[in-house]
């Protein structure tokens, strides 16, 4: 593609960066057949080369984005099936990204809008906020049908009315943060390393039994597992809002929380049971590469970053003890297969622990949540919900299986149990049952 930055524009690092992106797309139009909205709408703005062509003309002319630019870019999933597809490895990843923060510093959305914005990117990251709301939603239960009714001719509504569906109808009890200095689980039998998981925000309110259960396999694994004080969210929420600077001031504190404990006691990999949070941890460097304070540390956390499947894939769990021939539907989320390339090792894990694993149809296809897409654009996420939802019926499974907590609140709307990877794993090797399972 070609463009036309002037020098002055080029001087900045950012538009340098989009304008070495954009000179990478070929027009193929590959990415419109694997486009989640693209294939729903039909609408060549909804695909990312529209998508890519509205932010070449905002950037180029340096102009504020339009309602319609948002529109646009604001229905994108970044569920980065157009990466994989794409023949010519345009890093549409981080080009979205930067369209996203251009939306979000010079168009002014309207007042319901910002509020509900301001309200998810204030709240769904911090543990003791997005519980609070949470037990407050329950005061809301009587009124959720109104609500709903009202949001079908209110479209301000209509994320209000998405939220009080998605939230569960009973909240686990929390696990403990650590203080100060950080909580050990000692390995089982031979020691092969020491590791820290990831505690996360939105996933240690929804799900705390999806660390546990990872911390169970870890151990029996060899590893000691770490639990370290001071760590907050990763970002990724508010960094695919198109908040930037509130993604970095959150990730600042968990890096400097990881670097205390590399430094101190060590650490051999920093495990993360949130594909949607693996992704970004593993693109830190990226994120901080014109940080002279961080760019360093910051590399070096994402060097360490793992998904839990990545660890348990090479380790000997010993022998299942429950499991053997249920089926296993495994829904891989957006972020493990397109944003971190992970396919294989997942599968292999339930494979080798007695399931019966199947591929979903139309497996590359979004299931909808992506992050708080699920909350902003629910019409577009109930349809891809149900179209995944059909074609995890199509092979009968008894469970479901993934490695994202968004995901698993999205499809738990099915009549098909919906676990996290690790639990299901757990369960087989003789831990405690996952919710539905028995």
């Amino acid at each position: 593609m070609q463009t036309n930055f002037s020098l002055a524009q080029l001087a900045d690092p950012t538009t340098a960066e989009a304008n070495d992106i954009l000179r990478k797309c070929v027009h193929c139009g590959f990415c419109t057949a694997t486009c989640p909205t693209f294939v729903l709408l039909g609408d060549e703005l909804d695909s990312p080369r529209g998508r890519i062509y509205l932010m070449k003309e905002m950037l180029e002319q340096d102009r504020p984005a339009t309602r319609e630019d948002a529109l646009h870019i604001d229905r994108c999933l970044s569920c980065l099936s157009c990466t994989t597809t794409c023949p010519s490895g345009v890093d549409y990843k981080h080009l979205i990204d930067i369209g996203r923060q251009h939306v979000e510093k010079t168009w002014r959305r309207p007042l319901a809008d910002r509020l509900m914005r301001a309200l998810i990117a204030n709240v769904l990251p911090n543990r003791e906020r997005f519980r609070a709301a949470l037990a407050m939603r329950a005061l809301a239960a009587p009124f959720r049908g109104l609500i709903a009714r009202a949001a079908a001719g209110a479209p301000a509504l209509r994320p209000v009315a998405a939220m009080l569906k998605l939230g569960p109808a009973t909240l686990p009890t929390p696990a403990p943060r650590p203080r100060g200095r950080s909580r050990v689980a000692p390995a089982n039998g031979p020691r092969r390393g020491r590791v820290a998981i990831l505690q996360g925000c939105a996933q240690a309110v929804l799900a705390p039994g999806i660390n546990a259960a990872a911390a169970r396999l870890l151990t029996r694994a060899g590893y000691d597992v770490v639990e370290v004080a001071g760590e907050e969210c990763c970002g990724s929420l508010t960094l695919h809002m198109g908040r930037d600077a509130a993604a970095r001031e959150t990730a600042r504190q968990t890096i400097d929380a990881w670097m205390r404990e590399i430094d101190g006691d060590g650490l051999d990999f920093i495990v993360v049971t949130a594909s949607g949070c693996g992704t970004t941890i593993k693109d830190y460097g990226h994120l901080f590469a014109q940080d002279p304070a961080y760019a360093e540390k910051a590399s070096r956390v994402a060097a360490l970053a793992r998904d839990v499947t990545e660890i348990l894939d090479s380790a000997d769990l010993g022998a299942p003890e429950r499991g053997h021939g249920r089926v296993v539907a495994y829904h891989s989320a957006c972020s493990m297969q397109h944003g971190q390339k992970i396919g294989r090792e997942p599968k292999a894990l339930l494979t080798k622990a007695g399931f019966v694993v199947k591929d979903v149809p139309e497996g590359h296809l979004c299931c909808g949540s992506a992050g708080t897409y699920n909350i902003l654009q629910p019409a577009i996420a109930e349809r891809l919900r149900d179209r995944k939802l059909a074609n995890i019926a199509k092979v009968t499974p008894d469970v479901i299986a993934t490695g994202n907590i968004g995901c698993m609140t999205q499809l738990a709307a099915g009549p098909t149990p919906i676990v996290h990877t690790v639990e299901l794993l757990d369960w087989a090797y003789g831990g405690a049952a996952p919710a539905g399972m028995a």
